[in-house]
């Protein structure tokens, strides 16, 4: 019987993305278990229609029946645990969501992997994995000339989403100590790639450059994320999943520390020049500055050296390469974007920044 690993949320932007990787570069089959919240989207995974190698099972993490036929069912190996609400403004707008599926959610899927691992055989056992994906988030805020975040850097989580992830973090860990359950926690810095879901920075900005839309920027956009491409952030998983000590923690960044506003004027100099016939061009002059989230934390950095020195992994793609990449890809899947920013995503869109556009309208060219 060929080897099976469970994913969860592998309909996701950074799920989707490791299921296409995991498939064209390991042997075992993937089982994905989402229940295809609206940032889901099975047609990341179009590609894989056939495929006798990757199953998709539509269910929710809370439903501990389902978790427990699917166990039962495929026999996995090891579970990769994406599955979570992940945007900080849909956690300040309603946190309930995010207590649901972070938490509760984590904790059913863990009870459900307990039982299942404590009825295999010994080797099976020892060979078993949870590996469960977080954020860097879970740490909160740094300074300026503060040092990054390591492993052993105490949790000060600051938004709902935060909270939820530590929360969830603190579970996995609980269960490594008190059950024995070999367990892996990998917290990564701020992805960006194909797949991604417009509501975050990178995708919204080409989105809605393209269409002549504001360009919205919270605060003064000095605030600084460590950007990681999506591809990196898989084969990172990839690797602490066969090489990772059972019950550690590996960060994982990409070691691009960048301003959100110079991300986003990066973003706009590369559309002038793949997009030299647009209406909107130069499309900085589209930039525009509205009153800043609670709790925005100033600055994310993540210190890479234990996954480093320990398996031997480093971030393969530079920023430069992936962003290009990235607007690339936007330009040349017009139609996916199209289906994933239809009715109630601009609905939410419009409620999220139509309030805070008042604060400072002027443009801001590069």
């Amino acid at each position: 019987m060929t080897e099976s690993i469970i994913v969860t949320g592998g309909a996701g932007f950074i799920g989707s993305n490791f299921i296409l990787q995991w498939l064209a570069q390991e042997s075992a089959r993937v089982v994905n278990l989402d229940c295809l919240t609206y940032a889901a989207n099975p047609g990341n995974l179009a590609s894989l229609s056939g495929n006798p190698r990757y199953e998709f099972v539509h269910g929710d993490i809370n439903d501990r029946a389902l978790v427990n036929q699917a166990f039962r069912h495929h026999q996995p190996v090891a579970v990769i645990h994406f599955a979570a609400e992940s945007h900080v403004d849909r956690s300040i707008l309603g946190p309930e969501e995010f207590v649901r599926t972070n938490i509760h959610g984590t904790f059913a899927l863990l009870e459900e992997t307990k039982i299942y691992r404590n009825g295999l055989h010994e080797n099976d056992r020892q060979r078993f994995r949870f590996l469960h994906v977080s954020t860097d988030e879970v740490y909160g805020s740094l300074g300026a000339d503060d040092d990054p975040f390591s492993e052993s850097t105490a949790y000060a989580p600051n938004s709902p989403y935060a909270a939820s992830k530590a929360s969830s973090d603190h579970l996995v860990r609980a269960y490594f100590h008190t059950f024995g359950l070999p367990t892996l926690t990998t917290n990564c810095s701020n992805n960006y790639g194909p797949f991604q879901f417009p509501e975050k920075l990178i995708p919204l900005v080409i989105v809605n450059a393209l269409k002549g839309e504001p360009l919205p920027i919270y605060g003064d956009g000095k605030n600084v994320r460590d950007w990681l491409f999506v591809e990196d952030h898989c084969s990172a998983i990839r690797r602490v999943l066969h090489d990772g000590r059972p019950g550690e923690t590996y960060n994982i960044g990409g070691g691009s520390e960048r301003h959100n506003i110079d991300v986003v004027r990066t973003i706009c100099r590369l559309l002038d020049e793949l997009r030299p016939d647009s209406p909107f061009k130069p499309h900085a002059n589209l930039i525009r500055f509205v009153t800043d989230r609670p709790g925005h934390d100033r600055r994310y950095a993540i210190d890479s050296t234990r996954i480093e020195q320990e398996l031997g992994w480093k971030p393969q793609v530079t920023f430069e390469d992936g962003i290009r990449a990235t607007v690339a890809w936007y330009l040349k899947n017009q139609k996916w974007v199209n289906d994933v920013t239809s009715g109630s995503y601009r609905d939410w869109i419009d409620i999220q920044y139509a309030q805070r556009a008042g604060a400072d309208a002027s443009g801001v060219k590069s």
